[in-house]
């Protein structure tokens, strides 16, 4: 399984920002996706992940209401909608699979919100 983020930048604290993971290989195995974050100094965190088999989803406390993931099943893609973004949330995010129980991971995109 090969994995590609995209969509991070640099936003206002208030703004929003999507997300994109391009997903590759034996899709067919991938039972979790999510996403993950690491700021610096700190431990990577999960943010959010959603299960194939049924859509159903979980969320960090700290970015319930905020952050919605959601899937593309036809485009092999998984996102992450991201609003009402605060400084905190700023940090390097990482797109997860698990599949064949395996973890794989993509190279992440940096989120920068200024203030």
């Amino acid at each position: 399984v090969q994995l590609q983020a995209s969509g991070g930048g640099l936003v206002q604290a208030g703004g929003s920002l999507t997300l994109s993971c391009a997903a590759s290989g034996r899709i067919f195995s991938i039972n979790t996706m999510a996403w993950y974050r690491q700021a610096p100094g700190k431990q990577r965190e999960l943010v959010a992940q959603i299960f194939i088999s049924g859509g159903s989803t979980g969320y960090a406390d700290s970015v319930k209401g905020r952050f919605t993931i959601s899937r593309d099943s036809a485009k092999n893609m998984m996102f992450l909608q991201m609003n009402s973004l605060e400084l905190g949330d700023s940090a390097v995010y990482y797109c997860y699979a698990f599949a064949e129980r395996m973890d794989y991971w993509g190279k992440g995109t940096q989120v920068t919100v200024s203030s």
